[in-house]
């Protein structure tokens, strides 16, 4: 592919990869605006492992309300009743409250490291048996009061095309289409193109919200991060890498229970100048209540290059797009995901979370303070 090419798709892919949007969700009506009620949304977080002493780290700087992981034994891909319980149990000990269940399979890692990668490659029949743990997934969440699962759609993982220096010692994850590698080899899953992408991700809502709606569990989907042009990049068109194609994806097998792990610092790197569009590409989503989750991330820059932040010091005013969370009713987790690392100090990355979590709460109070009492 031309460099040239490549570049001159970034602009397009916003456009191009969500033709064909599915007119329902883009004609749902939106929900009433909340802005004058009280702040309902909580102080999350996702990061592992699920031991006692992650979720006494988490109460200790203010966290109430957690995505985590169950231990799976035997080699399945569902957990348990036995094993989702003993999870919930540990949260209630910390009085903490476990929101959503981060499953073994679809994760957000790279097709050729990852080990069930049924569903993506469209390999059946071991798709159609993965789909069954899936939908056993569901029903134990049911059983046990979980209300809500993340996953991803991913065949590519994160992308990131190396770290740059951000302040002190911290490094910080970057994206530039100037310098990606162009001519890396196919994965294992071969060229995808936008269509059979689309195929693999209907064949699967089709399965499984149909038992989300029985049992009334949400599921939340994880965008592409970050987005590519329309060609592709190794050979796979990242499909929920723009915002119509996050539209559209909302719009395959509309329901209640299906919608976003939406994570603001992934839009965010899919939109030309996320900080004046990132407000109203929240309420599109929130305003139709397909916001499940947020992953509450700031980033310098936006579609092509951008480079992630510390949440006080990104291109995205956050007060802000609290506030836009609330008008739109949301009512789920604020939470970190990505935080910067300093190299040989692995003890850093849980400094940087906490620093998040008192950034996420001081803003929560300052909004709480605006806004009327309950």
């Amino acid at each position: 592919m031309d460099r040239r090419d490549f570049l001159g798709g970034i602009g397009l892919g916003a456009t191009l990869a969500g033709a064909g949007a599915v007119a329902s969700a883009s004609a749902a009506p939106p929900r009433p605006h909340a802005a004058r009620g009280p702040l309902r949304m909580k102080l999350g977080c996702q990061s592992g492992p699920s031991t006692d002493d992650r979720f006494a780290f988490f109460a200790r700087y203010g966290v109430t309300n957690i995505a985590a992981r169950a231990k799976v034994s035997d080699g399945r891909l569902a957990s348990t009743v036995a094993e989702l319980a003993a999870l919930k149990d540990m949260a209630i000990r910390h009085k903490l409250s476990l929101d959503i269940l981060d499953p073994v399979m679809l994760p957000s890692s790279h097709i050729d490291r990852e080990a069930n990668p049924a569903i993506m490659m469209a390999d059946s029949p071991q798709r159609d048996r993965d789909i069954e743990q899936f939908q056993t997934l569901i029903r134990n969440c049911a059983a046990v009061g979980i209300p809500c699962i993340k996953y991803n759609m991913s065949i590519l993982g994160v992308l990131r095309t190396g770290h740059v220096q951000g302040r002190g010692d911290a490094e910080f994850g970057a994206w530039d289409a100037a310098t990606a590698t162009l001519d890396k080899p196919l994965t294992r899953a071969g060229p995808v193109s936008a269509d059979a992408f689309w195929e693999r991700i209907a064949y699967f809502l089709d399965r499984v919200v149909p038992v989300a709606n029985e049992y009334k569990v949400r599921l939340a989907c994880h965008p592409h991060d970050p987005g590519t042009p329309p060609q592709g990049y190794q050979g796979v068109h990242r499909v929920l890498g723009t915002i119509d194609g996050l539209k559209r994806f909302v719009g395959i097998r509309e329901s209640r229970y299906h919608g976003l792990n939406f994570c603001q610092g992934t839009v965010s790197e899919n939109l030309p100048d996320p900080k004046t569009q990132i407000f109203d590409t929240i309420r599109w989503f929130g305003s139709r209540g397909k916001i499940f989750n947020v992953h509450f991330r700031n980033i310098v820059g936006g579609r092509g290059k951008f480079r992630e932040a510390f949440p006080d010091e990104g291109d995205i005013d956050m007060y802000r797009a609290l506030m836009t969370y609330h008008e739109v009713g949301y009512d789920g987790m604020l939470m970190p995901d990505h935080v910067p690392d300093v190299p040989g100090k692995p003890e850093a990355a849980m400094q940087s979370f906490a620093f998040a979590y008192g950034h996420i709460r001081g803003l929560m109070q300052a909004a709480a303070h605006a806004l009327p009492a309950a």
